[in-house]
């Protein structure tokens, strides 16, 4: 047999049930309900429910801030390094903006050959920026002027750079180089035994560019160095002096001869 309760007696009977001693929160369903209205967060994948302990909540990730102390990263650890190089005639090696050392012998001296070793601190990607100069007299470019072997010089650069902990050659000179010649002559190449070079020989100058040694410096539009054999340049006074990395090329500019002043660059990565 089946008994229906009126509406008014269902609403009665339902009364009565809310005022017995179970509690909604005794019930599951609407304790879980409870907790989603007061913000309880609940682990993703979690259910609502289970028979055993509850889950642990799963927190947003935190930023910890770790005090600065040494690294081990090769490339945020200042090092210490140093340059071997020779010039004909004369050079000047800076490092991300700073003089580091320059030839001992002036560039006015002739047949000023000799090799140069400096040192310094720097931390990777860090940049090598050389002035290398040939000897000339004037501007014609000509040295030995008014006498016999008047003639028109050539240039020639070599240069190493050493890891001082470690004994690895980390960059060479080579093509990677990027090269700009703010002086060039003779530009007529006849004027050779002129009697009167400066003025019959013509040149060219170009302003050296501002902060052109600073890492910031933008060489994309200079050229890659040309490499020379030693056959070419025929390096002597201090070019044996050093033991030379097979890698190590002689550079300059595209003539050895017009090519008296260049500027050249590298970033050594690491």
């Amino acid at each position: 047999m089946t008994f229906r309760l009126s509406p008014i007696a269902l609403v009665v009977a339902l009364a009565l049930a809310g005022c017995s001693g179970e509690t909604a929160g005794d019930d599951p369903a609407v304790s879980s309900a409870q907790n989603a209205a007061e913000g309880t967060t609940i682990s993703a994948g979690s259910p609502g429910t289970t028979d055993g302990p509850e889950a642990p909540l799963t927190e947003a990730p935190t930023t910890v801030e770790v005090a600065a102390g040494p690294s081990t990263d090769a490339e945020t650890v200042s090092a210490s390094f140093e340059i071997e190089i020779w010039a004909d005639n004369w050079s000047a090696v800076y490092v991300d903006g700073v003089l580091v050392g320059e030839d001992s012998v002036s560039i006015t001296t002739e047949r000023s050959f000799n090799a140069e070793t400096f040192t310094f601190t720097a931390t990777y990607p860090f940049t090598v920026a050389i002035e290398a100069k040939d000897f000339k007299e004037t501007d014609s470019g000509l040295e030995y002027i008014g006498e016999n072997n008047q003639q028109m010089g050539d240039g020639g650069l070599i240069a190493q750079i050493t890891d001082s902990a470690t004994g690895k050659v980390v960059a060479v000179t080579n093509a990677s180089w990027q090269t700009l010649v703010v002086h060039r002559a003779p530009l007529n190449t006849d004027c050779e035994k002129s009697a009167d070079p400066d003025t019959d020989c013509r040149f060219e100058t170009f302003e050296v560019p501002a902060d052109w040694a600073s890492p910031t410096f933008d060489d994309s539009t200079w050229t890659a160095a040309t490499t020379w054999t030693a056959a070419d340049v025929s390096p002597k006074d201090g070019y044996d002096e050093i033991d030379w990395d097979g890698s190590a090329e002689l550079i300059w500019g595209a003539d050895l001869e017009v090519d008296n002043t260049v500027l050249l660059r590298l970033t050594v990565a690491g």
